[in-house]
């Protein structure tokens, strides 16, 4: 067996410069959509939920918002990139999810969008989009893939007062 500090859960670390929340009372708050949408396009990173063989996948992406779309990059012969092709119109159902969460505080939000995903076929806006978008992964992403987003929803969690 591994040695148990291998395996030991690494405390994750707090917001830098601030200092260390306590643990106490917290409340959850509904986001309107609009507030849910600024705030999913304020973190470069998110999670795309789709149907592969009838069950979920789960991948993470970088993403911006354009104009209340999502645009996410991806490679050429991913799952999703060969079912938006496959999809038609309108699309591929998704869910789009992101978050920024203080693990120490208890204290964040968390966004979900669902929508349909379809491919950036024009390309002149594809080659926009994929100098806008910066890979964090070292594979090629030349597929570009837009969400239009039908159900915004989300949630804040802040301290009691």
């Amino acid at each position: 067996m591994k040695d148990d500090a291998a395996l030991a859960p690494v405390p994750a670390p707090h917001a830098p410069g601030a200092p260390p929340v306590s643990a106490g009372a917290r409340r959850t708050l509904r986001l309107e959509a609009e507030e849910a949408l600024r705030l999913l396009a304020s973190v470069p990173l998110g999670r795309i939920v789709f149907t592969r063989r009838a069950l979920p996948a789960v991948r993470p992406v970088n993403h911006l918002v354009d104009r209340g779309d999502i645009i996410v990059r991806t490679h050429d012969d991913a799952a999703l990139a060969l079912l938006a092709r496959a999809g038609g119109t309108p699309g591929v159902v998704v869910a789009y999810e992101t978050d920024l969460i203080d693990v120490e505080a208890r204290l964040g939000w968390s966004v979900v969008v669902t929508g349909f995903c379809r491919l950036v076929t024009d390309p002149e806006e594809a080659a926009r989009y994929r100098g806008a978008i910066r890979p964090w992964t070292d594979r090629a992403l030349d597929q570009v893939l837009r969400i239009r987003p039908d159900l915004v929803t989300g949630i804040r969690q802040v301290a009691a007062e």
